[in-house]
Parts: structure tokens; C-alpha cells; sequence
């Protein structure tokens, strides 16, 4: 069965636009755990946004900002966008237009792409054709990392880590990572790597925000002791940490309002929780800061994180998102109220 892309707009000249030349003079620069590799402390994933509801001329531009600001980290899925793969698609076109050597570009596999017993979870056969399409969907010769999406039930997972093992012996992956493991899970994992001498799991890529807080005693420990980066996913909440949907309506060009409707906010946002938004949005204010900022500030005040993984759907929200970085700093006091709010 053959998957079929949304048509987008060309891109057959080279890029014209030239890339701030102070573009790592304010980004922070963290090393994942215990490797050579370093991640801004903003990342940008694509998801469901670049190619997906957002059109290529946004995701470029978007991209482009990133860059600008010293983002260098953009990070895939072999099934983000609409259809699935699309996400590589446009995004694999923007990056010819910049400097590869400069990027960290990460793509995964885990999640259903084809019919049939090979297209899903973590096999060797799906992870080797996965990955193999889609460098070819992106239009490029290696990620900078490959993780395993999702945690397979059924398949052993000595099979699982020696595939991404061979995608770095292939030169198809620098680094490999892992991603939505619990602390059992991942501690398993790099048990796995030391005994057979397989790549080690360089980056781990876990839910993590304000409203969703159990990797702290169950996962963190572990990555600290391993030595493992953290890149938080959703540190947003999907937008619920944001002052979108503080008011009750949903606004047109939102996520909700493109993807998942009415019925999502109404089931994930209860008016005790949005109280609470408020009361913490009210906190951002006092801070100098938005919600989204004080939550992606929150998240990388820890040590053990390595980047917040962010999405966008314009500029803007870029340019919102990295201005966390003004003031990443706590009290005691903030610190505590926050607690008592969202555990």
C-alpha cells in the first residue's frame, strides 16, 4: 500500500536568506548527559504542525526563526504530519536550504506507519525500513539521532537496542535515544547496552510538564545515573499551559480548534484545573513572563534536563517560547506554590 503526501509548494532555488550571525550568542548550550553532543535548551519538533496543519511556508519560516535564535535542534517522527512521514517531507526541503553541519536532526520509529505485522512497535525488520524511509521521505543521509518511539511489549528488547546499535554501525544514526520509557524501562535498557557493548542511550525523550510530573521520582534518577540527556516532549501540556484557553473559548488557529475540537478542551481542561491555570498564570505575570514561559522556564531549572522540546505553528510562538530563557531562575517561595498547584 503506498502512502501518499499533500502536494506542497516547490522549493527549487536555493535559499536566499541569510542567518543571523549572532544566532549562538544568547542560546544556552547543554551537553546531553555524559556525551559530547549539546542541545540548545529550546528545541523544535514538528508533530502535528509542520507538515500537518501549518503549510510549508509557515514551517520555513518558523524553522528559519528558530535557527536565527540559536535553535539547532529540529526533531521528527517517522509518523508526524498528515499523512504520516509528511512531517519529513516538508521539513527534509527546508533543511537543504541550511547549514546540515550546524543541525541536530532527530527522527523516530515506534508507532503503526504500514499493514501488517512489520510496520509497528520495535522489531528489528520495522526499525531497519522505518528508519531507511525515512531518511529517504527527509532527503538525508543520517540523523544526528534515532530513537525507539514507544517502549514494545512483545519484542526483546536486547533486539530493539542492537537495531539502533546497527544504524549507528551503518552511519544511518550518530546517536540513539529512546522515548515515553518508565524508570524500570530505561534502567533495563542501559543494563542491556553495558552487557552486549551496544551504543549507549544518549538521550531519553519522556511527557514531562507542570500537569504531568511522574517522571521526578521514577525516571530522572535513572537517567542521572546512566548519564542520559532529557528532552522533554509536550512541556506545554499540548497548550493547556498556555493562556489560550484560560478564557473558556477556543481560539480559531489553535491546535484544539485545527485538530482535536471542543470535546478535548472540555474533557482535559475542568473548571477546578483551570483555576489553577489561573492562579499560575497570575504567577507568570508577577514573573515579567507568560504562562508558557514560567512552564518552560520551570522545566529547565533542572539540571538533569537537557532541552524543552517545543512545537509552533507561527514565528511568534518561537519568539515567545525562547524568551523563557530571559529568566529561568526560582524562589523558594515560587517554587513551592507551583507544588502545591500541580502535584
Amino acid at each position: 500500500m503506498l502512502t501518499h503526501f499533500k502536494k506542497e509548494p516547490a522549493m527549487t532555488q536555493a535559499s536566499t536568506h541569510e542567518f543571523a550571525s549572532d544566532r549562538y550568542d544568547k542560546m544556552e548550550y547543554r551537553r546531553c548527559g555524559r556525551s559530547g553532543l549539546k542541545l540548545p535548551a529550546i528545541s523544535l519538533g514538528a508533530w502535528e504542525t509542520f507538515g500537518g496543519y501549518v503549510d510549508a511556508e509557515t514551517s520555513r519560516a518558523c524553522l528559519f526563526r528558530a535557527f536565527d535564535l540559536g535553535i539547532t535542534h529540529f526533531d521528527l517522527a517517522n509518523n508526524y504530519g498528515t499523512p504520516p512521514g509528511n512531517a519529513e517531507v516538508v521539513c527534509g526541503q527546508i533543511i537543504k536550504e541550511m547549514p546540515r553541519d550546524e543541525l541536530i536532526i532527530s527522527s523516530k520509529a515506534g508507532y503503526h506507519m504500514w499493514p501488517g505485522p512489520y510496520g509497528d512497535w520495535g522489531s528489528k525488520k520495522y526499525l531497519v525500513a522505518s528508519c531507511d524511509q525515512s531518511l529517504k521521505r527527509a532527503g538525508l543521509e543520517y540523523f544526528d539521532i534515532f530513537y525507539h518511539h514507544r517502549p514494545d511489549p512483545n519484542t526483546p528488547l536486547e533486539e530493539t537496542l542492537a537495531t539502533l546499535n546497527l544504524l549507528v554501525q551503518q552511519g544511518k544514526a550518530l546517536y540513539v535515544g529512546v522515548s515515553s520509557y518508565n524508570g524500570a524501562q530505561f534502567a533495563d535498557a542501559v543494563r542491556i547496552c553495558e552487557r552486549m557493548g551496544l551504543a549507549p542511550i544518549t538521550i531519553h525523550q519522556p511527557y514531562y510538564n507542570m500537569l504531568g510530573r511522574g517522571i521526578e521520582p521514577d525516571l530522572l534518577p535513572q537517567t542521572e545515573r546512566a548519564g542520559t540527556g532529557v528532552i522533554p516532549f509536550c512541556p506545554l501540556a499540548s497548550g493547556l499551559l498556555t493562556d489560550k484557553y484560560l478564557g473558556g473559548d477556543i481560539p480559531s488557529q489553535s491546535r484544539a480548534a485545527q485538530k482535536w475540537g471542543k470535546e478535548w478542551v472540555e474533557k482535559n481542561l475542568n473548571e477546578q484545573k483551570r483555576a489553577k491555570l489561573i492562579e499560575l498564570n497570575n504567577m507568570a505575570q508577577e514573573r515579567g513572563q507568560t504562562l508558557a514561559q514560567m512552564a518552560l522556564a520551570w522545566i529547565l531549572r533542572l539540571p538533569a534536563i537537557t532541552s524543552a522540546l517545543i512545537g509552533a505553528s507561527n514565528v511568534k510562538q518561537v519568539e515567545e517560547n525562547v524568551a523563557a530563557l530571559d529568566k529561568v531562575e526560582f524562589s523558594k517561595e515560587e517554587l513551592q506554590r507551583i507544588d502545591e498547584l500541580t502535584k
